[in-house]
């Protein structure tokens, strides 16, 4: 078996047809994730209001999403500072980094390196960002 290595500089929404446009199938392809270079996540606007302490910077790439937007795939990054949030339904896997997250009514969740976490759309949580967290998620909205 083979694996192409994603340009993380070209959009990874699926290969072109021979009439230019854009398959809605993502193609196969390979990420490494810990390799990807920070200068190569974008920035993303964090809502003053859900700062709770600290100066949190969050980056990311959508790798892919589908045509009805119903589907996202990505790399996420926050760097250290307690966050709050209202989840979307989301699996992902934490790559580097440790945050502590307070499902409010529910459980405390710790992650780290390989842990996969599920939350489910509508949880409201309280992020602490122990060192630059960086995962791999799926998104269904």
């Amino acid at each position: 078996m083979t694996t192409t290595e994603l340009d993380p500089k070209s959009p990874a929404t699926g290969p072109e047809s021979s009439a230019g446009a854009v398959d809605p199938a993502p193609a196969s392809f390979v990420v490494n994730v810990p390799g990807l270079a920070d200068a190569d996540l974008e920035p993303e606007a964090l809502d003053p209001e859900q700062i709770v302490s600290g100066d949190p910077v969050v980056t990311g790439k959508v790798l892919w999403e589908s045509p009805d937007g119903s589907q996202i795939r990505g790399i996420w990054q926050i760097t250290p500072g307690v966050v709050t949030d209202t989840e979307a339904n989301e699996l992902f896997v934490v790559v580097s980094g440790r945050a502590t997250i307070e499902v409010e009514g529910g459980q405390v969740l710790e992650v780290g390196p390989g842990d996969a976490c599920v939350l489910r759309e509508g949880d409201r949580t309280r992020w602490t960002v122990h060192e630059t967290l960086r995962k791999a998620y799926h998104i269904s909205l």
